[in-house]
């Protein structure tokens, strides 16, 4: 008699399995992405070959102080510019066979595999769109990526079409953390600078948000005064809450956060006035119905995005570099 030696307990008694989906242990915060999502950055766009910025870089030369009966300049001053940028793809398939997905039967299955993998491949997408959008040059297939855009070096480089070593309009602010004698004693004092250079006077056209690798956002953490008990408003204590909680960390108005894929040792100060995620109405994380290849046995879902990152309006956008 054969010996499958799985034993009493396994043959008789089910596995105890909990929750209804997988927990993930592979995804990143994908944070820049969710923040160009959610705070306004995105920009739906209805068709067209491109997206086109439109940039006003220039002051009309004619106005200045006249004499009574002087003559008023009358030279045509060009004011108007624009920056473009090609639509890039950001694309996969989920495969599914149909043995497993006949197998994954609501009477034997442990968790709905189907549903699950599709979960899986909108989470690759955002994934892989998160860091191709800080480390894309623009090259080939790669979008436009926030350290393109907002670059450590902007006195150099095409952005838009624009060569920013002509052009310093074009140019995004740039100042360094680096430290003086200890730790992130210099970081506060950049980060005032950047977000001053990046806003109209220090009270217009602000920055919103500022996003980090995770070492310079707890390096500008250890720099705030600590606290160690925080009260709600209606005056009971929070359970648990040993220290400010990362959504309470503030640049003055601008929430500071962190993404792993972000480049380490720089903040990029953001504005969603002036940086935008552009994309095709109706390519947005668009999931196509199933198609089932005439010599597979497998359904086909599509996932798809057409879209790129890009700015009209670089001298509001700033990092700090060198943080340590």
């Amino acid at each position: 008699m054969a010996d499958p030696n799985l034993g009493q307990v396994v043959a008789t008694v089910w596995e105890a399995v909990i929750g209804d989906k997988p927990t993930d242990a592979v995804f990143n915060a994908r944070a820049l992405l969710f923040a160009l999502k959610g705070e306004g950055y995105q920009e739906e766009v209805s068709g067209g070959r491109l997206f086109e910025l439109p940039i006003e870089y220039a002051e009309n030369t004619n106005f200045r102080q006249y004499g009574e009966l002087e003559q008023l300049d009358t030279v045509r001053v060009d004011t108007f510019d624009a920056a473009r940028y090609d639509q890039k793809i950001n694309a996969g398939t989920i495969v599914i066979s149909k043995l497993e997905e006949i197998r994954n039967t609501p009477s034997g299955r442990k968790l709905d595999v189907i549903s699950a993998k599709l979960e899986n491949g909108k989470n690759s997408a955002l994934a892989t769109m998160n860091r191709n959008l800080w480390t894309g040059d623009g090259s080939g297939n790669n979008f436009d990526g926030v350290t393109r855009i907002i670059s450590s070096t902007p006195t150099t480089g095409i952005v838009g079409g624009i060569d920013r070593s002509l052009w310093s309009f074009h140019r995004n602010r740039q100042v360094s953390g680096t430290k003086t004698s200890q730790p992130f004693d210099n970081l506060t004092a950049a980060a005032r600078s950047c977000y001053n250079l990046c806003s109209l006077g220090g009270v217009e056209m602000t920055p919103t948000a500022i996003i980090s690798d995770r070492a310079s956002m707890e390096g500008y953490e250890s720099t705030l005064t600590q606290i160690e008990r925080l009260v709600r408003d209606d005056g009971k204590a929070a359970p648990g809450d040993s220290g400010f909680l990362n959504d309470a960390i503030k640049y003055k108005a601008a929430g500071w956060f962190y993404d792993e894929d972000a480049v380490a040792g720089e903040a990029r100060f953001l504005n969603p006035k002036a940086l935008k995620f552009m994309y095709l109405s109706g390519a947005w994380l668009k999931m196509e119905p199933p198609v089932d290849p005439a010599n597979q046995l497998v359904n086909v879902t599509k996932v798809y995005t057409f879209g790129n990152l890009g700015t009209g309006g670089s001298r509001y956008l700033g990092v700090v570099t060198g943080i340590n």
